[in-house]
């Protein structure tokens, strides 16, 4: 009998609901056990959290260092750009549509018990340095390994990537639902679980309608730079869109977002270039998602931001995350330091964002490699002699 393997997403899903049956049936200790549990996966993760930056966007802009060439510096700045811009453009909507949506009921009450039951104990795990000490090291030896071409530190670094990512994979990730089904086990018990649910719900909504704007945008900028029917152009990427839309894989899409992208026009050399290498560092959908999930907790706290601080976050999302595509949840992930410095999340908050993000990971997975292609064809155009 074949036996059948659940992806992270069930496993999420299955969590929460199961966090919510038992919050009503469990008793108090046997809730503490679950939050102390979650204390010392919470521990982990922060000491992890360095590690991650470093050990992926490291290797991730050595790679892109050692490139040579105009298309290769045209390709990244654009690939940022467009990151950037989805970003600014998710604060823009969170900021008129969310407001409207989380009731006082629900932003007042809705995190903030999750805080009146404590664990049983703590076990304090102090990280091996701060976030933004990673992510300056991060560059200056990415940047460093790529000037002097050293393919021993490359090497270094390359078994580095290779070991967080097993960590990741064989710790943190099966871990997870564990530590999901605690926080929403913990929400339930102290009664906040339904208001919650109501606001993650409207939210989905609202991102998933963002990304499919984001997208007819991306290709109308295509379509009036090559002078070809935008439409025309995005259909031709839906096998891309719902290919990602399946795996959840950006790596695992690209021979169908390829082909799809020569299809389109852009000569195969440029879109053999452009394709492979936006899987890594284009991440608007990512981006978006991030974004928007950040503003919505923000708002239900009433955590205090301004639009500085959310454009430095914005900023720093779209470095932290470059090398995510390889890792399963690898942007959410990545993102945990920059939530942490600069916007001051907690382990409950981080937690909610985790869980929110994965219900619609395939969606921005899809948003970022069908973006892809409107990329490849501005760049085509840009490059043709």
């Amino acid at each position: 009998m074949k036996k059948i393997k659940l992806g992270l997403l069930p496993r999420i899903v299955i969590a929460i609901a199961l966090g919510i049956v038992f919050g009503n049936i469990f008793s108090e200790g046997v809730v503490r056990v679950f939050l102390t549990f979650n204390g010392i996966f919470s521990q982990f993760l922060g000491f992890l959290i360095p590690l991650i930056i470093v050990g992926l966007v490291t290797p991730a802009i050595a790679d892109i260092g050692k490139g040579a060439g105009k298309m290769l510096l045209a390709t990244t700045l654009l690939a940022y750009g467009a990151t950037l811009l989805s970003g600014f453009f998710s604060y823009g909507v969170s900021e008129l549509t969310f407001p409207s949506m989380i009731n006082e009921g629900a932003s007042s009450t809705a995190l903030t018990t999750t805080h009146e039951l404590k664990p049983f104990f703590t076990v304090e795990i102090p990280a091996v340095m701060n976030v933004m000490t990673a992510l300056v090291m991060s560059f200056t030896l990415g940047l460093g390994i790529a000037s002097i071409k050293s393919t021993a530190m490359k090497n270094v670094f390359s078994d580095l990537m290779q070991i967080i990512t097993k960590t990741i994979q064989v710790v943190i990730i099966p871990l997870l639902p564990l530590y999901i089904f605690g926080i929403f086990l913990n929400m339930t018990y102290a009664g906040d679980v339904a208001r919650v649910l109501t606001v993650f719900i409207k939210i989905i909504g609202v991102i998933f309608i963002m990304h499919i704007l984001l997208l007819v945008f991306q290709y109308t900028v295509a379509g009036l730079w090559t002078r070809k029917n935008p439409f025309k152009l995005l259909s031709n990427m839906l096998p891309a869109y719902f290919t990602a839309l399946g795996t959840q894989s950006s790596a695992a899409t690209i021979p169908v977002t390829l082909h799809q992208t020569i299809k389109n026009g852009v000569r195969e050399d440029v879109a053999s270039f452009v394709i492979p290498l936006c899987a890594t560092i284009h991440m608007s959908g990512s981006v978006m998602k991030i974004v928007a999930c950040a503003m919505a907790l923000m708002m239900m706290q009433h955590v205090a931001y301004d639009f500085p601080m959310m454009a430095g976050f914005i900023c720093m999302l779209g470095v932290t995350i470059v090398a995510a595509p390889g890792v399963p949840g690898g942007a959410i992930m990545a993102s945990l330091g920059v939530q942490a410095s600069i916007l001051g999340f907690d382990e409950s908050m981080q937690a909610l964002m985790i869980a929110l993000y994965i219900a619609m990971d395939s969606f921005g997975t899809a948003c970022n490699v069908t973006g892809d292609g409107s990329l490849a064809l501005l760049i085509d155009k840009w490059f043709k002699k």
